[in-house]
């Protein structure tokens, strides 16, 4: 569907990639990994015919149509929600484009569709378009970062339609798990050139460990022969006549090659905590309100030197204010906090990152909070030394905050935060617009904090790596404390579920009411015996488990073909339907299998 043709692309005297080609089949869904500042971006925009390369081609099949998700939206002046998501109509019987449009803007939790788009948050913009784009049904769906923003459940939402959806999909996201169980190829844009690999994240992981195992000989070898031919050089000056010439342009290209840098510069997170007490947050019957809706009613909790927690919940159920209330910034309606004479609170948040003056240049930034950082009780940087850690150069520390890309400005602002030596950190959904890389290296800093962090984020892999327990903010002033990370809360939530629906089921309703009240010795042992399954229904039993193991390796064995981009439309369409016939069936079995366990006594 899509061919590009040695694409470069400059901009002044820096070159983000040159000769950079890419083939995209129908079907196909690619992930795009580089690190902030690499061109990820631009080069998205080149595809969609946004910005022109220097030179080079970009092709698309005729006829298909391209669905672009940008970073910052495009909206008509005074256009309200509604208007700017509602697609064209797809086809002439399509009455029910606002009625879509509605739908979906609920599901991704916008309810006033009057509201003018000039007035919506960053978050609520980057939703209204990611319905819009959906709405379109593109043949080939662009999609720049289309997670941020985004609360959990929605995230998963749309990673299950998309995973389902027959489109195909370019993207650039920093969610890892999105990545993995979206993604059927990854491309990396690394070094001005352009890798590719056919899986997923997982799968890339292990496949470009290799690829720099292998790149890493293959240099130690050339610097080798490159020693060897060096010496020749300089020995034989009167041999390079014309027999020599192909050894001395073998020189020289070797001497080319010998130039990669293996090295990838990577942020130094060196801050070292102070140190904090025994004491150090105590929560009493603390509830808030506004109004007829409750934010927390009498919560109560006692923080333990480095707990790590993470909050999640439904955007606009309160998780700000919560913070904000810790933090003291808001008062309780009820209720005390007790803080530890030791805690020094480090506070990274949404709107932080709006009160960086932008005619101010980089360096006056941080030294405008201090000259000198303190990296522990031996180690002393300058407030440039500092900023270099950062991946910051000198050059960069001169620019205007205004210039900076929105990744390099989250690295300032967490360069900012860091640098006063916090034992208690409060991050606001930090994970927004910072690469992979450099959320790989915040994780392992912060899973060796010496002190307490809380975490609000909707990024899961984030969230499994560092929460020891969570605050799950249920609405109405419920906060449950759930002891285990993400993932293990996501897999309890799904089993209730599962049980609750075998619950409603008319079967078990139907039993409910019409089996009679047993009474006596006798009664008992009848209800006993009622209780256990019949031969059929072991036998039924034992053939589920058997039917669900084999629907679940032939649905494997169909995606991974999926994956190959061997089959043609048709082929494609008709295992597309037979692995939403597989999900069904697996429903349903799943349902009766837990309906027969339960009687069972399992």
């Amino acid at each position: 569907m899509l061919q590009t043709l040695n694409i470069t692309k400059s901009f002044g005297d820096r070159l983000l990639f040159a000769d950079v080609s890419l083939s995209i089949s129908e079907g196909e869904k690619v992930g795009l990994i580089a690190p902030n500042g690499a061109g990820k971006s631009t080069f998205l925009n080149i595809i969609a015919g946004i910005e022109a390369p220097d030179s080079g081609s970009v092709v698309f099949e005729r006829g298909t149509r391209v669905g672009y998700l940008t970073q910052t939206p495009a909206f008509k002046e005074g256009e309200t929600i509604l208007d700017f998501a509602t697609p064209e109509p797809l086809s002439a019987d399509d009455f029910d484009a606002p009625g879509r449009a509605t739908r979906m803007l609920h599901q991704f939790g916008i309810t006033d569709l009057s509201q003018p788009m000039d007035t919506l948050s960053g978050g609520q913009l980057k939703r209204a378009a990611l319905v819009k784009v959906l709405l379109e049904e593109p043949d080939f769906l662009i999609l720049d970062e289309p997670t941020n923003h985004l609360d959990i459940e929605v995230i998963e939402w749309l990673e299950d339609y998309l995973g389902r959806k027959r489109v195909t999909l370019l993207l650039v996201t920093h969610d890892r798990y999105f990545l993995d169980r979206v993604c059927n190829r990854i491309i990396e844009l690394d070094r001005k050139a352009l890798y590719s690999y056919d899986g997923n994240y997982d799968y890339y992981l292990r496949r470009r460990e290799e690829r720099m195992e292998a790149l890493d000989a293959e240099l130690a070898r050339v610097k080798n022969i490159l020693r060897t031919e060096l010496e020749w050089m300089r020995r034989q000056p009167q041999a390079r006549g014309s027999k020599a010439k192909y050894r001395i342009d073998n020189f020289h290209q070797l001497e080319e090659r010998s130039r990669v840098n293996l090295s990838t510069r990577e942020v130094d997170l060196a801050v070292k905590s102070s140190y904090i007490g025994s004491k150090i947050f105590e929560a009493r019957n603390v509830s808030k309100s506004f109004g007829s809706k409750c934010i927390l009613r009498d919560w109560s909790y006692d923080f333990a030197r480095y707990d790590k927690v993470g909050v999640v919940g439904p955007n606009g159920v309160g998780k700000s204010t919560f913070i904000k209330l810790l933090l003291g910034l808001l008062q309780p309606d009820s209720g005390s906090f007790d803080i530890g004479t030791t805690v020094r609170w480090g506070y990274y948040s949404q709107e932080g990152m709006t009160g960086f003056d932008l005619g101010m240049k980089v360096i006056d930034a941080v030294r405008d909070i201090a000259e000198e950082v303190t990296l522990d009780d031996k180690t002393r940087l300058s407030a440039s030394q500092f900023l270099s850690k950062f991946l910051f150069t000198p050059e960069t520390q001169q620019k205007f905050v205004g210039k900076l890309s929105g990744g390099e400005r989250r690295r300032l602002y967490l360069a900012t935060v860091l640098m006063r030596r916090p034992n208690f950190l409060i991050l606001d959904e930090p994970t927004n617009d910072l690469d992979i890389m450099t959320l790989s290296i915040l994780e392992d800093y912060l899973v060796g904090f010496k002190g307490c962090v809380i975490i609000v984020s909707h990024d899961r892999f984030f969230l499994d790596r560092i929460a020891n327990h969570l605050f799950v903010f249920e609405g109405d002033g419920k906060v449950r404390d759930f002891p285990g990370d993400y993932s293990t809360y996501r897999h309890c939530v799904q089993q209730q579920k599962l049980l609750d629906r075998a619950a409603e089921t008319p079967a078990s309703k139907g039993a409910a009411q019409t089996a009679p009240a047993p009474s006596g010795r006798g009664a008992q042992r009848r209800a006993e015996q009622a209780a256990r399954l019949t031969f059929k229904e072991k036998r039924e039993m034992e053939a589920l488990e058997t039917e669900l193991s084999s629907l679940a390796d032939e649905r494997k064995e169909l995606e991974a073909k999926m994956m190959t981009g061997e089959m043609d439309h048709e082929e494609l369409s008709e295992a597309a339907r037979r692995v939403e016939a597989i999900i069904a069936r697996t429903d349903e079995a799943e349902m009766r299998l837990l309906e027969l366990m339960e009687k069972d006594g399992q």
